[in-house]
């Protein structure tokens, strides 16, 4: 677990942070890619996320979102892929950042330090002494594969023939209008993230496909 961040204001801005930046996303758009049936009447992540924030244990917002961080998405997400991909190919990763000993000291620094100069102010302050500033200061990149922002060839026929498939018909998920939809403009809508939102439906009935039915 990570330790409380520091004494300053106690669980302050904790409601601001859940409601903010913890916002779930509008109902209304799973309603309009999902049947009816598959729908359901609450939000469970945002039940999920709600009832971490309020465990006991973490002083301030920012110590709550982090514990998140910690316990479930790294262990669950980055680090599992990290950790998959580079075994299925031999290799050997090392994630100098997540050695217990680094990790405790930095949960100890108090939000003011976490948060400065617009986040990780204390490893931003290191770094200058030896990094170039233009790479301090840039903007964050990403690395997505390139079918999850843009599908043509043989990356949408695979997803065309997965969502139309007798498969993806019997199993009822999403609504019929939607798929065609998106099918009919293919990189026409994507994600805050800039995922294509036709590729994630076509991600998740192949999933379904080879793992359940």
């Amino acid at each position: 677990m990570v330790p409380a961040a520091g004494r300053c204001r106690p669980r302050a801005g904790r409601a601001d942070l859940r409601e903010g930046l913890l916002r779930p996303r509008p109902r209304a758009d799973a309603r309009r890619r999902l049947r009816p049936v598959r729908t359901l009447a609450e939000d469970p992540s945002l039940a999920f996320v709600r009832a971490h924030m309020e465990a006991a244990g973490a002083e301030t917002a920012v110590d709550a979102a982090l514990r998140l961080d910690s316990e479930i998405m790294l262990v669950d997400d980055p680090v599992k892929r990290v950790d998959n991909m580079s075994m299925a190919w031999g290799l050997e990763a090392r994630v100098p950042f997540l050695d217990h000993d680094l990790v405790e000291l930095a949960a100890l620094c108090p939000p003011e330090l976490k948060l400065a100069d617009g986040g990780k102010g204390v490893l931003k302050a290191i770094g200058r002494r030896i990094i170039p500033p233009e790479v301090i200061d840039r903007p964050k990149g990403y690395f997505p594969v390139p079918s999850i922002t843009h599908l043509e060839g043989k990356v949408l026929g695979l997803v065309r023939d997965a969502l139309t498939s007798d498969a993806a018909r019997d199993r009822g998920l999403f609504r019929d209008e939607y798929v065609r939809e998106l099918l009919a403009d293919p990189n026409g809508e994507l994600t805050p993230l800039r995922g294509n939102k036709l590729w994630q439906l076509g991600l998740l009935e192949l999933w379904l496909q080879s793992h359940v039915v």
